[in-house]
């Protein structure tokens, strides 16, 4: 059973009183921030008249922003600690109100600039230069013109976001509050409570039976609740079609894309590509069932190593050394923050009673970001550790080197810089690397890597694209219509060989990403671009080291695929896509003539 987060010591905890020291200071920082809101008015009407007003006005949204972002990520970080904990569900629903009261409160902004005018803007530029910092942003709301409504209007979607926010909240508390997987045997005949932080090491044991057993236990939880699932989602997806529409967007998917300036081609090629290249995702579920000398290969034999006899066990300090010890080739500067990092309070460790599942890196601008990890002692949480680490460097270089404004990224380089410290992790381990098996292990692993990143997160993609299609369709979203899609997709991916069993039709009901649409479509794209950075540092190094902290540093101060390029990776292309999908076939390949 996973200890209760008093059970755990604070030393593998994460110190989030460096960003509130208390809950009372949480409670002041919360009312100045709300009066600061409330009198945000004052500059309603008045940014047309002079740059002055303007400028203030962007100074003073900064910093309103700025405090209540700090009010909103403690109370929902202490909220991750515990997810059934009644005092910080309290402080996250009050934080999140406030933030609907924020958004409201600054939504007359962008109409008032768009009523300005082009020729204006440009007029204020040059009057005020402490502007000048504003440039894109100005402009990026220029672009999206046709799109920003009336002040009315954007008032009553701001308002209406609370409310938006709904099913994904349910779904959020039904998932990691309520949700009771009930007790398996682990592979030594041992009975364990099956948890979100358990599923996935259960799931890779060498006992068939156990494997079996697992996913059948995982999946009977959802199906029990598949009404109420269907229905969440549904709510969802209509959301998003409901505000793409207001917005006068011809799609969902298209008014995601838009907002960072994506092309629609990059999704559908993205799609495409992948679709092209599933031969070699077929190959590797034969090479899987050789390997693993099965008569039938199911879903739940996906994820167990296919080389036995690997002791894939490792601590967390070992993994911590070995990860440090991976990212040489970023240089000393780069390696020393990140101790500094994992040594310093940004960890939240080890699995406790209703923790947040899975992993991330969030934080504010004002203080360091903070990593929620479910280290269970294995190799994959070694990676999990590199992988968050990366989000986390991405944002401490970013939030050390631009202005408030730009001080996050967006969601479309978001998983280019965790990929890319798994990539260096990778070929660190193969290369340091004597023992055949655990070499033979090492390419299993990072084939699975493309598996579970670049091919799952595309299915993904094309799942939430027929969907969304369908609800702007007005076609119904049931369970039978959703377990349709999803099972169709997964035969298209993994091929005749594969036996779907019924369990996996209900995947989709628990996926927490689908409740952020069209998100994770940047996996696949981000691994690509994350492999063509890796190969870059590897062989190229000072240089690339030095183009690659560029895209580290510069945040969101210019449009995402124009901050790749500069740092020498061209994602407005298929290119790193395909190179990447080469990759994987060459592994399939290399692991096949093991076989052989």
């Amino acid at each position: 059973m996973a200890k209760k987060r008093s059970e755990i010591d604070d030393k593998f905890k994460w110190k989030i009183t460096d960003l509130l020291e208390s809950d009372e200071l949480w409670q002041k920082e919360y009312d100045i921030a709300l009066k600061m809101i409330e009198d945000f008015s004052r500059f309603k009407g008045t940014l047309s008249k002079s740059a002055e007003n303007l400028f203030e006005c962007l100074k003073a949204s900064e910093e309103v922003s700025n405090r209540a972002e700090k009010v909103y990520v403690y109370a929902n970080l202490r909220l991750r600690e515990d997810t059934a904990d009644s005092l910080y569900q309290g402080l996250s629903d009050k934080a999140g109100v406030l933030m609907v009261k924020l958004s409201a409160a600054m939504s007359f902004i962008e109409t008032e600039i768009l009523e300005a005018g082009e020729e204006k803007i440009k007029t204020f530029l040059n009057e005020k230069p402490e502007l000048k910092k504003y440039t894109h942003y100005l402009s990026d709301i220029l672009r999206l013109k046709d799109h920003i409504l009336s002040h009315e209007m954007e008032e009553l979607l701001s308002n209406a976001a609370e409310i938006g926010g709904g099913p994904s909240n349910i779904f959020a508390m039904l998932n990691n509050a309520d949700m009771d997987f009930g007790t398996v045997q682990d592979e030594n005949g041992n009975e364990v409570k099956l948890t979100h932080g358990k599923f996935i090491s259960l799931m890779e044991s060498k006992n068939r039976a156990v494997r079996e057993n697992v996913f059948k236990a995982f999946y009977k939880a959802y199906i029990s609740h598949k009404n109420t699932l269907a229905s969440i989602y549904n709510a969802s997806v209509k959301k998003d079609v409901f505000f793409a529409r207001q917005r006068k967007y011809d799609t969902a998917v298209e008014m995601s894309l838009n907002a960072n300036n994506i092309p629609l081609e990059v999704y559908h090629n993205l799609i495409k590509a992948v679709e092209n290249n599933l031969k070699s995702l077929h190959k590797y579920v034969n090479v899987r069932k050789r390997a693993l000398g099965l008569d039938e290969i199911h879903m739940y034999d996906i994820y167990t190593p296919i080389v036995k006899d690997i002791n894939t066990s490792i601590e967390f300090e070992e993994a911590k050394e070995t990860v440090l010890k991976s990212l040489a080739p970023m240089g000393e500067e780069y390696v020393k923050a990140a101790r500094e990092g994992m040594e310093n309070g940004w960890l939240d460790i080890y699995e406790n009673e209703g923790k947040d599942s899975g992993a991330f890196s969030w934080g504010t601008y004002s203080c360091h970001p903070f990593v929620l990890l479910n280290f269970d002692n294995k190799i994959d949480d070694m990676f999990t550790l590199a992988h968050e680490m990366g989000h986390a460097m991405h944002s401490f270089y970013t939030s050390n080197n631009q202005p408030y404004i730009y001080g996050d990224y967006t969601l479309f380089v978001a998983e280019v810089a965790s990929t890319v410290n798994e990539a260096l992790l990778m070929e660190y381990l193969l290369e340091n690397t004597e023992d055949e098996a655990m070499k033979k292990y090492l390419i299993n692993y990072y084939m699975e890597q493309f598996r579970g990143t670049l091919f799952r997160q595309t299915m993904f993609a094309e799942f939430e694209l027929k969907t969304h299609e369908m609800a702007e369709k007005g076609e119904p979203l049931t369970k039978e219509s959703l377990n349709k899609i999803y099972r169709d997709l997964n035969r298209k991916y993994y091929g005749d060989e594969i036996i779907l069993d019924e369990e996996i039709d209900y995947e989709w009901s628990r996926i927490p990403h689908f409740y952020r649409p069209f998100y994770v479509y940047q996996y696949a794209t981000g691994y690509s671009a994350a492999i063509a950075f890796s190969r870059r540092i590897l062989e190229q190094g000072e240089s690339a080291v030095e183009e690659y902290k560029g895209f580290l540093k510069s945040g969101s101060s210019d449009y995402s695929i124009n901050i790749l390029k500069k740092a020498g990776v061209d994602m407005s292309t298929p290119q790193p896509v395909e190179e990447a999908l080469k990759v994987f076939a060459s592994l399939v390949d290399k692991f096949e003539g093991f076989l052989n």
